[in-house]
């Protein structure tokens, strides 16, 4: 009898510790949840997505999934519920993390050696002329918690004393650059990139160059805003720091690879990765406090 006890004992505990092995950060029942911002061609991010998956899962040796949510506040939420451990976000939804859940922001994302970027104020070249010309008319946003696309636009027209009559959000920018093409709006607010040494273009126009060859001479910039700090690839606070730094890494790593120039090229136009603090994130605070709002009032 107590022989068996103790057999009966011991399998108790050799499934317990099983259990906890299982369920550990990294395994296949509980995968490190990497959580992508939705900014542009859904498909696209999706499949390089992919690809970044695969690659973490193999080099970190640890299961790793990717998540593409349906809206950038999603992104934020996720953080809330421990189902994001960490994220590409975009800099509003970062400080909007970082109010509510204290999301740390670890490496920043680098363009051709730019670490910020602008937003841009876009319309038709047979459309309003000014900004003062978007008094009445109908607007198209990219997202509510959108930096270029949302916050930056409001400043400006609280600002110059502009009045829109109608909005619209369009939840990427390559669907206001659409909407402004085909007139369904008056004009719209996307994100703005310097063009390349060489004149090519790089600003939101680009991403829907394929459908629309002649954009670049149907659609004008009427005003740059910012400008703003690139987006982090932000962690859950409570994640252990050891992990954290080897994801970090693991990036850093990846991008030095010439499938993943490409894949992190493709999803978020990254040609490199800063370190990052909390700190690089006021100039968007500043922002914030012009408009006499904070981060959480956007998403009400």
């Amino acid at each position: 009898m107590n022989l068996f006890k103790f057999i009966f004992s011991l399998l108790v505990v050799l499934n317990l510790f099983s259990c906890t092995q299982n369920n550990e950060l990294g395994s296949k029942k509980n995968p490190i949840k990497f959580y992508l911002i939705p900014a542009q061609d859904m498909q696209g991010l999706s499949d390089n997505g992919k690809k970044l998956q695969a690659y973490l899962t193999k080099d970190l040796g640890l299961e790793v999934v990717v998540e593409l949510p349906i809206s950038y506040v999603a992104v934020v939420e996720a953080f809330g519920s421990k189902r994001a451990d960490v994220a590409i976000i975009n800099t509003f939804g970062y400080i909007l993390a970082n109010e509510k859940y204290g999301v740390e922001a670890k490496l920043k994302l680098v363009n051709r050696g730019r670490d910020e970027y602008y937003g841009q104020i876009i319309a038709r070249v047979d459309g309003p002329k000014s900004i003062k010309e978007l008094n009445g008319k109908k607007f198209a946003f990219v997202d509510p918690a959108s930096t270029s696309g949302y916050i930056l636009p409001l400043r400006l027209f609280k600002q110059e004393g502009v009045v829109i009559k109608e909005q619209v959000f369009a939840s990427r920018h390559d669907a206001v650059v659409t909407a402004v093409y085909q007139r369904q709006v008056d004009a719209g607010a996307t994100f703005y990139t310097p063009p390349d040494d060489d004149g090519s273009i790089k600003d939101a126009r680009m991403l829907v160059k394929t459908q629309y060859p002649d954009v670049y001479d149907k659609i004008k910039i009427l005003k740059l805003t910012g400008p703003i700090p690139n987006d982090p690839l932000a962690f859950r606070k409570d994640l252990p720091e050891e992990l954290k730094n080897k994801i970090a890494e693991s990036l850093k790593k990846y991008i030095k690879t010439e499938d993943g120039a490409k894949v992190l090229l493709d999803m978020y136009h990254i040609t490199d990765f800063k370190v990052a603090a909390d700190k690089d994130y006021d100039t968007v605070r500043g922002y914030l406090k012009d408009l006499g709002r904070k981060a959480q009032d956007f998403i009400k």
